[in-house]
């Protein structure tokens, strides 16, 4: 059980800081280039927000789930599947929006 927590914690931590990385650093490189190719420059740093705060949420809800997972074992799927469900809507926004396309 602790170990599950402890990897559930890293990883959730491993994407919120990838996704602050994207976000105040602007370091668009760490996504594939096709994700990127076709946004113009002037829509970068909206862009990288966007994509930013996704990854956040979805890192977020795996780091919720970790902490939920201690006290209520049963539950810990909830902050999992909320922080997918927001996380990908605005990642899926943000492609759409300023790549052209959701597939890349």
């Amino acid at each position: 059980m602790i170990a599950g927590v402890i990897v559930k914690e890293a990883v959730g931590l491993l994407i919120i800081v990838l996704g602050l990385v994207l976000w105040l650093g602007r370091k668009v490189s760490i996504l594939h280039a096709y994700h990127y190719k076709n946004v113009k420059e002037e829509n970068l740093p909206a862009y990288c927000r966007m994509m930013g705060i996704g990854l956040m949420l979805v890192g977020l809800g795996i780091a919720v789930s970790g902490i939920l997972d201690l006290f209520y074992s049963a539950l810990w799927w909830i902050p999992t599947v909320v922080g997918f469900v927001l996380g990908l809507t605005v990642l899926f926004i943000a492609q759409k929006k300023y790549n052209g396309s959701i597939l890349g």
